[in-house]
C-alpha cells in the first residue's frame, strides 16, 4: 500500500470561486477507536453542494460524508471491526480542524467504529453508502432531546408528519419512526407516493396541492410533531400550519434553524446537526453545538441495529444512481443544483 492516495480537494484560487481538483494526499492514520478505510463508494449529500458553493471550509478541504470501503488499518482500542471488514461510515467531510485531506471523496479515509456498521447480507456497497448520514439525521431528529424528542416508551396515538418523505432523509425517517411504532404521515410528489407508502407512511399528500394542509389536519387533527427534511424558504412555514392552533414541535433539517422565521407562532422550532453523533464540540459560523453524550449514545444504538434491520427488511436503503470515479463529482453536484434528483441518491464508485 502506497503512502498517498487520490483525493478530490477544494481549492480556492484568489478572486475565483471554489474548484474541485484531484490531488495526492498522505493516507490518514486512524486515531483511537477509528479504522482506516480504503473507499469503494461515496454518496453525495446536499451538504456537499451547499458547503462547496459557499466555500464553507478552508482551502484544501475534502468533502464527502458517507462512504463504504474495506478496513485496512486499526486504531488503538478498536474491538468492533477488523482488517478486511467492509463497512459503511459517517464522517464530517470538509470540517475545519480535520486531518488534511480527510473526507469521503478520497481513496482512503477513516471511520469511527461506533458510527459505522459492517455490511449485512442483501445490501450492496452502493446502497449501503446512502445510509449513514441520512439515517443518523433521521434518528437524531426523531429522538434527540434537542429535536423532536419522541418518547419510544409511549407511542400510542403519536403521529409524525415528515415533510417530503421521498427525500433521502425522509425515507429513512419513515422507516425508523415506523419501526419504533409511530404513525407517519408524509408529503411528496405524487410520482413517489407508492415509494413512501412502501416505507411505512400511513397517509401521503401532495405538497403542491393548495389544500395539502387541510388534508393533513383531517388525517391528523391532533398532530404535534413535524420533521421538515427539506428546509427551504417555504417548507417549514407551510408545514407548521398543519399544527392548527395547537402548540407543537417542528424540527428542521437545516442547522441554525434557517428558513423558519415564518412558522406559526405556536410552533416550537428545533434543528438537527448530525455531527452531534460524534462526542465532540462543533462550531460553524456563529453557531455552537456542544458535545452531547446522549446524541452519541443514540447514534451508537442506531449503527448497532442497522445491520439487523436491513437483514430483516425493516429498513430498505435508498436507491443509488452510480457514477464512475471522482471525476464525475462535478456533474453530480450540478445534477443536484438542477433539481432533478428525486427518490434516488448519487453515489460515486471509486
Amino acid at each position: 500500500m502506497g503512502s498517498t492516495g487520490n483525493t478530490l480537494v477544494v481549492r480556492v484560487p484568489a478572486g475565483q470561486p471554489p474548484q474541485l481538483v484531484q490531488e495526492q494526499y498522505p493516507l490518514p492514520s486512524p486515531n483511537a477507536g477509528q479504522v482506516q478505510v480504503k473507499v469503494s463508494h461515496v454518496a453525495q449529500n446536499p451538504t456537499d453542494v451547499q458547503c462547496f458553493e459557499v466555500n464553507a471550509f478552508e482551502d484544501g478541504a475534502v468533502l464527502g460524508c458517507d462512504f463504504v470501503g474495506e478496513v485496512t488499518e486499526l486504531g488503538s482500542g478498536v474491538t468492533r471491526l477488523a482488517n478486511g471488514d467492509v463497512v459503511a461510515g459517517l464522517i464530517w467531510g470538509g470540517r475545519r480542524g480535520q486531518v488534511p485531506g480527510l473526507g469521503g471523496y478520497s481513496e482512503y479515509t477513516v471511520a469511527d467504529q461506533q458510527i459505522s456498521f459492517k455490511l449485512p447480507l442483501g445490501i450492496s456497497k452502493a446502497q449501503a453508502s446512502t445510509v449513514p448520514l441520512a439515517a443518523a439525521t433521521a434518528w437524531l431528529a426523531l429522538f434527540s432531546k434537542g429535536c423532536l424528542n419522541l418518547d419510544r416508551s409511549s407511542v400510542t396515538d403519536t403521529i409524525v408528519l415528515v415533510w417530503d418523505g421521498s427525500s433521502s432523509v425522509g425515507l429513512y425517517t419513515i422507516h425508523l419512526a415506523s419501526i419504533c411504532g409511530f404513525d407517519v404521515i408524509t408529503t411528496c410528489s405524487p410520482r413517489n407516493a407508492d415509494l413512501v407508502q412502501s416505507c411505512g407512511a400511513k397517509h401521503v399528500f401532495d405538497y403542491n396541492d393548495p389544500k395539502v394542509i387541510e388534508h393533513i389536519t383531517q388525517a391528523a387533527p391532533n398532530l404535534q410533531h413535524i420533521f421538515d427534511t427539506i428546509g427551504n424558504t417555504t417548507s417549514s412555514s407551510i408545514a407548521s400550519r398543519a399544527l392548527g392552533d395547537r402548540k407543537g414541535n417542528l424540527c428542521t433539517v437545516r442547522p441554525g434553524k434557517a428558513n423558519t422565521e415564518l412558522v406559526t407562532p405556536n410552533t416550537h422550532v428545533t434543528d438537527i446537526l448530525v455531527w452531534t453523533a460524534f462526542l465532540k464540540d462543533h462550531r460553524y459560523a456563529q453557531f455552537h453545538w456542544p458535545a452531547s453524550l446522549e446524541d452519541h449514545e443514540l447514534s451508537r444504538e442506531l449503527f448497532e441495529n442497522l445491520p439487523t434491520w436491513f437483514e430483516q427488511g425493516l429498513v430498505k436503503p435508498n436507491k443509488p444512481r452510480v457514477l464512475q470515479g471522482l471525476q464525475a463529482v462535478t456533474n453530480g453536484l450540478q445534477e443536484y443544483r438542477d433539481g432533478i434528483v428525486s427518490a434516488y441518491k448519487i453515489v460515486y464508485k471509486l
